[in-house]
């Protein structure tokens, strides 16, 4: 008897111990629940990085039209060049090359200088900014813009980076509007494109 008594005396315990855990819950924010313009407003911001040409390059130079960044590297063997590939296309059929800035920002400086990401831009036949910088400029970046990447265990030479590989659009005036999944069906980025250059 005394065993069964124990266990129930657990059992009341237990179920205690959840209905506080679920009451703190309850009375935590929830950064779900948080105003989305709010997070939008405070995402990204000015920088500047490096050109392909080796002259400084300002967030400034973008503004007056609408602009897609992707984080990547040079020695990229798939997502990367996929990623430029495809917005290239979409970009083609939603209206026209000037319609709005591809910005390719690398992630590993270290290997990829100004002439390495001026070369890799001009790969895609399309107007492409490719940007670097100094080690520190590229953390401020990928800070700023929530941007996660690090060299992946084993990898030879350096050539494999663990990264975010989402593509982040912007309005004309520089806010952040939305992004557009490696998975997404190209009907809604088309769509969200679309909205963009509107």
């Amino acid at each position: 008897m005394r065993p069964v008594r124990t266990l129930l005396w657990a059992l009341v315990a237990l179920a205690i111990a959840g209905a506080g855990v679920l009451l703190l819950l309850q009375r935590a924010p929830n950064p779900a629940s948080q105003d989305s313009s709010t997070t939008k407003a405070s995402f990204g911001g000015p920088f500047t990085l490096v050109g392909g040409d080796g002259k400084p390059f300002s967030s400034e130079a973008l503004e007056g039209k609408p602009y897609v960044i992707y984080f990547g590297f040079t020695r990229c063997g798939d997502v990367c060049p996929t990623t430029l590939s495809r917005l290239v296309r979409l970009r083609r059929e939603v209206a026209n090359e000037q319609a709005l800035h591809i910005v390719f920002v690398t992630i590993d400086p270290a290997y990829d200088g100004p002439k390495q990401v001026g070369q890799y831009a001009e790969l895609f036949g399309s107007p492409i900014i490719g940007l670097t910088g100094s080690q520190a400029q590229i953390d401020q970046i990928k800070k700023q813009y929530g941007i996660f990447a690090q060299p992946m265990p084993h990898a030879p030479m350096g050539k494999e980076m663990e990264h975010t590989a989402t593509v982040l659009l912007f309005d004309r005036a520089g806010k952040f509007v939305s992004t557009i999944a490696p998975d997404e069906p190209d009907s809604s980025a088309l769509a969200k494109l679309k909205a963009l250059v509107a």
